[in-house]
């Protein structure tokens, strides 16, 4: 079966090349009927393929039965049949036509969800603030213009402009939700947030004076949950008690301080600086005590550069490194403290010159 290019409206180069336009009412209909076409003309090239039916006719999951669910069905399909068509030749020629049909479907998609990037602009001004900032909210902005285009049906009477919109602004809030917190909030609950601090500020720009209540019957909800929403995200003080006991204890007192030392690595410590000291005594030189104790300091807590334990000593800087290396090894090899523990023991040394 044999569908030619221009059967179901290929776009011309210019059209292909995703750049940005306004497209009036007709036009963003036109365009969603042409993407439909071109989905069309891919459904029918994969028709008697009996592995792409199986795909495109599977009983969906609840979360898929939209039109975005037999889209992306289609485009598993149609992906499959390009996959089997390089081990049975026969299908080459309905796989070829399937993606090109797909491709122009794509291609279509992209412009007309292009077409509305000053959505995404807008939308993005109106919701950045501490929790992410505009050039993020954008990037998302785009991902709800492509899901408005794969969603947006022309013979519903509602334009794409409008119909984006709201694909747009639930795509920014889910972001806003799932990254920009540190503590996640329901979506529901990030819109009345907003809602809630908006009407705050309508009336304080109108010089009325206000209450919770007031609040809470502007966005339609009860008090205790605008009580709630509005102290999401607030600063709160170690000191507040979290308790309500006879003595209650502060916050402060059930965080784990991270950088406090923790008991067993003392221990561990320990056992590892007595066994260094031992191996300092038995496996080394004194040439290889006194580089390494006054290198890493180990007397006065003073590290030493190559050149300055080389004065003491009457040696070149050279020879100084020399001596280090064996020293380091001979620990390593000959004490059974553990590299990386050594490494720890000793410090970083300062620098080689």
């Amino acid at each position: 079966m044999a569908l030619s290019r221009a059967s179901f409206g290929m776009s011309s180069s210019s059209e292909r090349s995703g750049r940005s336009e306004r497209l009036t009412a007709e036009e963003e209909k036109d365009m969603a009927r042409r993407i439909r076409r071109a989905e069309e003309a891919a459904r029918e090239a994969i028709r008697e393929v009996p592995a792409a039916q199986a795909i495109v006719g599977r009983r969906p999951e609840r979360a898929e039965r939209t039109r975005a669910g037999a889209v992306s069905r289609l485009e598993e399909a149609v992906m499959s049949v390009v996959r089997e068509a390089k081990l049975q030749p026969e299908l080459k020629l309905r796989a070829r036509t399937a993606a090109a049909a797909w491709q122009e479907a794509e291609n279509l998609r992209w412009r007309l969800a292009m077409s509305g990037r000053r959505i995404a602009h807008g939308e993005a001004r109106k919701l950045a603030g501490p929790f992410m900032d505009e050039e993020d909210l954008v990037q998302e902005g785009y991902i709800g213009l492509l899901r408005a285009a794969k969603r947006f049906d022309p013979d519903r009477g509602i334009r794409f402009s409008t119909y984006a919109r709201w694909w747009v602004r639930a795509q920014m809030t889910r972001a806003i939700d799932h990254t920009g917190r540190p503590v996640r909030l329901p979506g529901c609950a990030v819109e009345q947030t907003r809602n809630l601090r908006k009407a705050m500020k309508r009336f304080e720009a109108g010089g009325i004076e206000y209450n919770i209540n007031d609040l809470a019957d502007e966005v339609g909800i009860d008090k205790e949950r605008a009580e709630l929403l509005l102290s999401q995200g607030n600063t709160i003080s170690l000191e507040q008690p979290v308790d309500d006991g006879p003595r209650p204890r502060p916050l402060e007192r059930f965080l784990s301080d991270e950088d406090a030392p923790q008991p067993d690595g003392d221990a561990i410590q320990g056992q590892e600086l007595n066994r260094m000291h031992t191996a300092f005594a038995s496996v080394l030189s004194d040439r290889q005590r006194f580089v390494l104790t006054r290198r890493y300091g180990l007397d006065d807590g003073e590290f030493r550069t190559l050149s300055e334990v080389g004065k003491e000593m009457g040696l070149s800087r050279e020879r100084v490194r020399q001596i280090e290396r064996e020293a380091l090894i001979r620990l390593r090899d000959h004490s059974g403290i553990r590299d990386f523990n050594l490494a720890g023991l000793l410090k970083a040394p300062p620098p080689i010159a």
